[in-house]
């Protein structure tokens, strides 16, 4: 019963499209989705996968121990969750940029906002710059990203690299 029902499982998912705003090729490419473990809970619109995820579309990939799908009654994907040691997410906002990869042991992407919330060992990287903190939200259409430490005196800071930018400024 279970071998029939993966293919089905992979089937419905690969017609559901991702509302994502970096790429406009992204939009427009399939998605493919691999995991030891899949399952679909109709009534509630969430599918877990798990064991070693890879979801791809284009140049956004999602990757963790263990990712929570959830799609809205008609069918989009309004928000992923993925956990893992780490979760990993990338994406290339534009042409002309290089990918933003994004690592946390829990990631929350919220498709139609086009924000990403990386928890827990948070860091992004964007080109040679790179981002660390305990939590760090990061928004893709307006290329913002905001850092927060640890709420204790001992915890985790916030911590930046950003590199110098060619063309002697």
């Amino acid at each position: 019963m279970r071998n029939k029902l993966q293919p089905l499982l992979l089937a419905t998912l690969l017609t559901l499209p991702f509302a994502a705003h970096a790429l406009p090729e992204d939009q427009q490419q399939p998605i493919h989705i691999s995991a030891d473990r899949a399952s679909m809970n109709e009534r509630t619109g969430v599918t877990v996968y798990s064991g070693r995820v890879e979801i791809v579309q284009g140049t956004m990939v999602i990757r963790g121990q263990r990712v929570e799908l959830h799609r809205t009654a008609a069918g989009n994907v309004e928000r992923i969750i993925s956990t893992g040691k780490p979760a990993e997410f990338q994406q290339q906002p534009r042409k002309d940029q290089a990918l933003t990869k994004a690592y946390g042991e829990r990631m929350d992407y919220h498709v139609t906002q086009q924000e990403v919330t990386i928890t827990e060992s948070a860091r992004v990287d964007q080109g040679q710059d790179s981002f660390t903190g305990e939590r760090i939200i990061y928004n893709m259409e307006k290329a913002i990203v905001n850092a927060f430490g640890s709420d204790t005196d001992a915890g985790q800071r916030v911590q930046m690299v950003i590199q110098p930018k060619s063309g002697g400024n």
